[in-house]
């Protein structure tokens, strides 16, 4: 492990010196290159020169131990410096992890009501306030690509793009089936009901990470509706875009804009097909996935929100909350952190077990 961090902190001082270079400042896309480079590094770095620091600190203390004179003092920086040794060295383990190539990427969050008719409509508007209300708290902007609104005002769809600082690291777990458990507004007797959304996050692909071809693509036009299917447009602004290889269909409606609903809509396009192609790629990784948080399959029924008893539970991990109703208005970065421990104590597991 040492020596892997001694290579880093060594590409990490060559970067940081190319940066310095008259050349590469005048060079804007290879200065951007290069400065992702060594922003990447900066954090492993950092507590590696932190750990080296503290162990020499360390060594110096226990030397200080055969003196009589400062054996009290330095017994007691011992006490505190041995542990805080231990935590940086479990730190780099973690940071030495291999690194999810979309965790730095924007995010498609698409939410759609499942089994329950509107009830699942109204929890399927409540379950995306509170992924607005967490992108409030890390200053993430939400933009709606595409809703459809019931008759009773929940959300029988809504697809957004979520864009800010390492949004899909912290969302990635949450593609699934989320179940909840509540006495719907409409029940007079009282009696609980279940009902389900499901969520699919996906990363946000570029043009760069899909190639598509024209020639690939079916485009419709047709007016715009609302709740009912009454039209809410009379022009044809609305669109339809069918990639034909895959049959993957995208509409959108949101913008009064011809032009506008084509952009959002072959946003959304290209990751659905990147996380086809990344499903692809990852058949290999399936049963390693598997023991991880999950695998991703939005089919999987990852949580239940349970109203009466105010509780969360996340059934990947086993976490459980009785804390819904502050999690429901965004506080959702408790069960988000868990779910990221998680996985990185699978990942550290089969890695010692691949190293034994």
């Amino acid at each position: 492990m040492f020596d892997r961090l001694e290579q880093l902190e060594a590409r990490y001082d060559e970067l940081a010196h190319q940066l310095a270079q008259p050349e590469i400042q005048q060079d804007r896309e290879a200065y951007q290159k290069t400065a992702k480079q060594h922003r990447d590094l900066e954090e492993t770095v950092e507590t590696y020169r932190n750990w080296k620091q503290t162990r020499q600190s360390l060594d110096d203390a226990r030397q200080m131990l055969a003196d009589a004179d400062l054996r009290e003092m330095a017994a007691e920086e011992v006490a505190v410096l041995e542990p805080r040794l231990a935590e940086l060295e479990s730190a780099l383990r973690i940071l030495l992890l291999p690194k999810d190539p979309n965790d730095d990427k924007n995010v498609i969050l698409e939410i759609r009501a499942g089994t329950g008719g509107d009830e699942a409509s109204l929890f399927a508007a409540e379950v995306f306030r509170m992924y607005t209300r967490l992108a409030e708290q890390h200053r993430w902007k939400v933009e709606i690509l595409s809703i459809s609104e019931s008759a009773v005002g929940g959300m029988k769809e809504v697809i957004a793009l979520i864009e800010g600082n390492r949004v899909y690291s912290q969302l990635k777990y949450e593609s699934g089936v989320h179940r909840v458990q509540r006495v719907p507004a409409t029940e007079t007797q009282g009696r609980v009901h279940t009902s389900a959304v499901t969520v699919a996050v996906l990363p946000e692909a570029e043009e760069v990470d899909i190639k598509i071809e024209a020639k690939d693509l079916r485009i419709d036009t047709f007016c715009s509706s609302g709740p009912g299917g009454q039209s809410v447009n009379t022009t044809y602004s609305a669109i339809r875009i069918t990639h034909l290889p895959t049959n993957t269909v995208v509409s959108c409606q949101d913008e009064k804009s011809q032009i506008k609903n084509r952009e959002k809509a072959m946003r959304v396009l290209r990751s659905r097909l990147y996380e086809v192609e990344m499903e692809r790629q990852h058949a290999a990784l399936a049963r390693e996935r598997k023991q991880q948080v999950g695998t991703g399959d939005r089919s999987e029924k990852i949580r239940t929100y349970n109203y009466p008893q105010n509780r969360l539970t996340d059934h990947r991990i086993g976490l459980t909350l009785h804390q819904l109703d502050l999690i429901l208005e965004g506080r959702l970065q408790p069960v988000l952190d868990a779910l990221n421990a998680h996985d990185q104590a699978e990942q550290l597991k089969a890695s010692s077990a691949h190293a034994a």
